[in-house]
């Protein structure tokens, strides 16, 4: 019994320090457009600031991204309750809301209250009352527990300080069957002229959302000509 005892202190230490590893890893050495912390090897890039918010309006964006693809890819249903996440300016809750009317909804999350104050305008130029502007943090959407059916993230995902604990966040909230629409530019694709910080494969997006148990890798679209459209459900 002596031996076990002394021998328990060895069994447990290898234990315990997978449990205090950190989560995220810093480098001073990294990418420019990156700040230097790392997640599941994925530097995570900096966020785009409000000052920036004309570049998300821009007039050939639709052209470039056929947006209207992706709005017709998600195949919203009248009624539902559907989360912009990192909404921006409201490029895509004005849309979105158009799909879930009349009786549907759009919480419009971002964590720039410089942001929300641009898309309320936006939402008010344009006669849409359905869209709920919302102040999140870097690690909850501050969203109501299974309270959603459908969350886009155009663009968003990888600039995520704190990803694990605002997805963690966002799987609380997101209702039993529901999904979310994952879009980033492809980073397999050599082609696709943006910066590499900025950039997530499926490989990547999949190892990073199937940590939690609970949310799987339904499919991946590539109707768009730069982006994947990537689909997880909560099962």
């Amino acid at each position: 019994m002596r031996a076990l005892l002394l021998l328990l202190p060895l069994l447990t230490a290898p234990i315990a320090a997978a449990q205090d590893s950190p989560r995220y890893e810093t480098r001073t050495e990294h990418d420019p457009n990156g700040i230097g912390k790392f997640y599941m090897g994925r530097e995570i890039a900096h966020v785009m600031g409000h000052q920036a918010a004309g570049w998300l309006e821009r007039p050939e964006r639709e052209t470039e991204e056929r947006t209207d693809l992706l709005v017709d890819a998600m195949q919203l249903k009248a009624g539902e309750s559907v989360a912009d996440i990192g909404a921006g300016s409201g490029y895509f809750s004005w849309r979105m809301a158009q799909a879930v009317t009349p009786t549907g909804k759009v919480f419009a999350v971002d964590i720039q209250q410089e942001m929300l104050d641009l898309l309320h305008r936006n939402m008010g130029r344009r006669g849409v009352s359905n869209v709920t502007p919302t102040l999140g943090t870097t690690t909850d959407p501050k969203l109501p527990v299974e309270s959603i059916d459908t969350m886009l993230l155009v663009d968003v995902y990888h600039e995520f300080d704190e990803p694990y604990e605002m997805l963690k966040a966002m799987v609380a909230a997101l209702k039993k069957g529901g999904r979310i629409v994952l879009v980033e530019f492809r980073a397999e694709d050599p082609k696709v002229n943006i910066k590499r910080v900025h950039k997530m494969s499926v490989e990547q997006a999949r190892k990073e959302f199937e940590v939690f148990p609970s949310l799987r890798w339904k499919e991946t679209l590539n109707v768009l000509p730069q982006q994947h459209i990537m689909i997880f459900t909560k099962h």
